[in-house]
C-alpha cells in the first residue's frame, strides 16, 4: 500500500480547486496550474482536504495513486507560496546578471551565456555570484536550475563552477609528483 497515496492534501484559505472528470484545476495567489490524473486515480474534495482514491489490489495503480498525490500536493504548494532554488557561481571571474528573460552568465569560456528564461520562471541575482530562481511548477523550477548547473557543473580539484546553495562537493587530492 501507498503511503503517500493516503495522506489528504490540505488546501489553505485563498487556493480555489476545480474537478472536471480526470482533469484538476489549481488556483491561488501566485497563479494556475492543471493536471490531469491518470487513469488509475480519481480525486474527490471533502472540505478543505483532497483525497486521492485508486484499487488498492493493483501494484500499478498504488503506484499512480502515490505519484499523483504528490503531483497534486506540489501545485497546491506551488501556488499558495511558490517554490525557489539557489545557485551559487565559485570561480575567479564567474558572474551572472539577470536582464528581462535573459540571463547572462560568465563562466570562464571565452563568450558569456545567454539563457533565456522561461515562462513561469523569474529569475532574480542579488549578488553577482547568486542566481535565485522562482516559479510555481516545482518540476520546472528544478529543471531550470538544472539546466543553469549544466553549462558549468562543479570540478572536484578546485570546486570552481555552479552549484546548488548548499551542495557538498566531494573534493579529489591533486596529483603528487
Amino acid at each position: 500500500m501507498s503511503r503517500i497515496a493516503k495522506s489528504l492534501i490540505s488546501v489553505p484559505k485563498g487556493v480555489g480547486v476545480t474537478i472536471d472528470g480526470k482533469n484538476i484545476s489549481i488556483k491561488g495567489q501566485y497563479g494556475s496550474l492543471s493536471y490531469v490524473l491518470n487513469s488509475f486515480a480519481d480525486i474527490e474534495q471533502i472540505d478543505d482536504t483532497l483525497k486521492v482514491i485508486w484499487d488498492s489490489t493493483s501494484k500499478v495503480a498504488t503506484s499512480q495513486a502515490g505519484t499523483a498525490r504528490a503531483l497534486i500536493n506540489n501545485m497546491v504548494h506551488g501556488v499558495s507560496v511558490g517554490f525557489e532554488q539557489k545557485l551559487t557561481l565559485i570561480g575567479v571571474g564567474y558572474r551572472a546578471q539577470a536582464k528581462d528573460s535573459i540571463l547572462s552568465l560568465s563562466l570562464g569560456y571565452s563568450h558569456p551565456i545567454e539563457f533565456l528564461v522561461p515562462i513561469g520562471i523569474t529569475i532574480e541575482t542579488p549578488v553577482q555570484t547568486e542566481i535565485l530562481i522562482k516559479g510555481i511548477d516545482k518540476q520546472l523550477v528544478g529543471q531550470v536550475a538544472a539546466d543553469i548547473r549544466g553549462f558549468r557543473p562543479p570540478e572536484p580539484y578546485k570546486g570552481k563552477g555552479v552549484r546548488y546553495f548548499a551542495e557538498n562537493v566531494a573534493r579529489k587530492e591533486a596529483k603528487k609528483k
